[in-house]
C-alpha cells in the first residue's frame, strides 16, 4: 500500500510537472508574440537610438543641374512610388524640419518659396550646405555615390564610391540601345564616362588588346582611390542580368580584338565579354581593397527587369570562393526579395544595404523587413538613405530626412517588438541598432581609409 501511494504521488508530480512544462515557457524563452509592453519599451528606445550617429551607406547628393550625381538617369515620365511624389505630405514635414516651410501643404505656389529658400541657404553656407544638412537628419558620414566629387561635397563628411559600369560597354553599342526606350536613354551615358576615363589616361581611343585595357581599368580603379574612392559600384542590373558565367581571359580576348576598333557584337559575345570584365573588377576591388556595391533591387524606368535584377542571381559569384577578399554591399537589400537575401549575408564577405527600401515602404511595412534581417544576421546589415536630388524643390535633403526618420521608426518598432518576444533584452536591441545605423557600415569603410 506504501509502495502505491509513493508511486501515485510520483506520476502526480509528473503529470503536474508536465503541465507546467506545457503551458509556461522557460526562462528567456521567445514568445510567438509582442506583449502589452512594446510601447512603453518603443518609448524607452526610440530616445537612445536618435542619439547615434548615422553612417549612410548609400546616396546620390547633389544638386539636380549636377550631372555627376549619378551615371544614368529615368525618363521624366517614368512612374515614383507614392512616398517620393512631391504629393507626399511627409514632404512638407521635412521641408519644414530643414528649411522652415510654413506650409502644410506643396501647391505649386508654395515649392517656389521652397525653392527661394534653399537658393538662399546655398547661398549663405556655400560649400557646407550639405554638411548642415547631415547635421539637422543626424548622419554623421554619408557615402556619395557618385560619377565624380564636387567641392560643396567635402571628404570630411562624404566618402566617395564611384561608378565602373562604363568599363562593361566599350564597343558599338547600337544593338544593346536599341532593345528599349532605357537603354537608349542611359547607353550614351555609359560611352560618355568611357570616353572621360580614355582622355584622363591620355589615350586617344581603346588600348589595341585586352591587355591595355585591362592595365587602363586598373590605372582608374587606383586613381581614383588616390583621389578619395572608398569603394565601387555596379548599376549593371539596369542593363543586363545579374547572373554572371565565368568565360576564359582567352574568350574575353577574341572579342576585344574583334570589336575594339569598330563592329558590332552579337549579344552572347558582349555577355561574354561583360561577364569576364565584371569578374575582373572584382578581383581588382578585392587587391584594392574596395568594397563592391551592387544595385539588387527594383530600378526606375519602364523597362527595368525584377527577373534580371533578382538578387539571388548573383549567388554563384558571391559563393566564388576566389571573391573571399572582395567585401559586397547589396544595396537595397535585394528589395522585393530581401527576405530570401538576408541569407546570402551568411557568407561572412556578404552585407545588405537597406537604402531605397526606407523611402519606398512607409515605417509599418519597413519594420517587418528589418525584424526578419535582425533576428537573421544583425551583424551584416548596414542603413542607406539612397538620397537623391529629384527636383529643384524636393531634392536630396528632403531625402535625407524621410530615410533617417523612417529608418529610426521602424527599427525601434522592429526592436521594442522583439524584445517585447523576449527574442533579445533591450541592451542587446541597442547593440543592434548601433551596428544598424553606424558601426557596421564604419568599419567597412574604415579599413579602406
Amino acid at each position: 500500500m506504501k509502495r502505491c501511494n509513493q508511486k501515485l504521488v510520483w506520476l502526480t508530480c509528473m503529470a503536474v510537472a508536465s503541465a507546467a512544462a506545457c503551458t509556461t515557457p522557460a526562462q528567456g524563452q521567445a514568445r510567438p508574440f509582442s506583449g502589452s509592453d512594446v510601447q512603453t519599451i518603443y518609448q524607452r528606445l526610440l530616445g537612445q537610438i536618435n542619439q547615434i550617429p548615422v553612417f549612410d551607406n548609400h546616396g546620390h547628393p547633389g544638386f539636380p543641374d549636377d550631372s555627376d550625381v549619378d551615371a544614368m538617369t529615368i525618363s521624366p515620365d517614368s512612374a515614383l512610388p507614392f512616398r517620393l511624389r512631391e504629393n507626399n505630405p511627409e514632404m512638407a514635414g521635412a521641408a519644414k524640419a530643414l528649411f522652415g516651410y510654413p506650409y502644410n501643404d506643396l501647391s505649386p505656389d508654395h515649392l517656389r518659396w521652397l525653392v527661394q529658400r534653399k537658393a538662399e541657404e546655398k547661398k549663405r553656407l556655400g560649400n557646407s550646405y550639405f554638411s548642415h544638412v547631415l547635421d539637422l537628419v543626424g548622419i554623421e558620414t554619408a557615402v556619395a555615390n557618385r560619377v565624380a566629387m564636387s567641392d560643396y561635397l567635402p571628404a570630411t563628411r562624404f566618402r566617395w564610391v564611384f561608378f565602373v559600369d562604363s568599363f562593361l560597354f566599350p564597343f558599338d553599342n547600337r544593338q544593346l540601345a536599341s532593345r528599349n526606350p532605357d537603354q537608349k536613354l542611359n547607353l550614351p551615358l555609359q560611352e560618355k564616362i568611357l570616353r572621360r576615363n580614355i582622355v584622363r589616361a591620355h589615350f586617344e581611343q581603346l588600348p589595341a588588346d585586352l591587355s591595355g585595357y585591362l592595365s587602363f581599368i586598373t590605372r582608374i580603379l587606383e586613381e581614383n582611390q588616390k583621389a578619395g574612392g572608398v569603394g565601387i559600384k555596379f548599376e549593371i542590373a539596369y542593363f543586363r542580368s545579374l547572373h554572371f558565367d565565368d568565360p576564359s581571359q582567352q574568350r574575353a580576348t577574341a572579342i576585344y580584338t574583334k570589336y575594339h576598333a569598330g563592329g558590332v557584337p552579337s549579344a552572347e559575345e558582349y555577355r561574354d565579354f561583360q561577364n569576364f570584365i565584371f569578374r575582373y573588377l572584382l578581383r581588382e576591388a578585392g587587391q584594392l581593397h574596395l568594397p563592391v556595391q551592387i544595385h539588387t533591387a527594383v530600378g526606375g524606368g519602364d523597362y527595368f527587369s525584377l527577373q534580371d535584377g533578382n538578387v539571388l542571381n548573383l549567388e554563384n559569384v558571391l559563393r566564388d570562393p576566389r571573391y573571399e577578399n572582395v567585401t559586397f554591399i547589396l544595396l537595397h537589400g535585394g528589395f522585393p526579395y530581401e527576405r530570401q537575401a538576408i541569407w546570402l549575408a551568411a557568407k561572412k564577405n556578404v552585407y545588405l544595404d537597406s537604402s531605397l527600401m526606407g523611402i519606398f515602404l512607409y515605417p509599418d511595412e519597413f519594420k517587418k523587413s528589418l525584424r526578419v534581417w535582425l533576428e537573421t544576421f544583425p551583424n551584416k546589415i548596414v542603413f542607406g538613405s539612397d538620397a537623391f536630388p529629384l527636383g529643384d524643390a524636393i531634392g536630396a535633403e528632403e531625402n535625407y530626412w524621410l530615410a533617417t526618420q523612417s529608418a529610426s521608426v521602424a527599427l525601434t518598432e522592429a526592436l521594442a517588438e522583439m524584445v517585447s518576444a523576449g527574442e533579445v533584452n533591450e541592451d542587446q536591441a541597442l547593440h543592434m541598432a548601433h551596428a544598424y545605423l553606424h558601426d557596421t557600415a564604419s568599419h567597412l569603410y574604415g579599413s579602406v581609409h
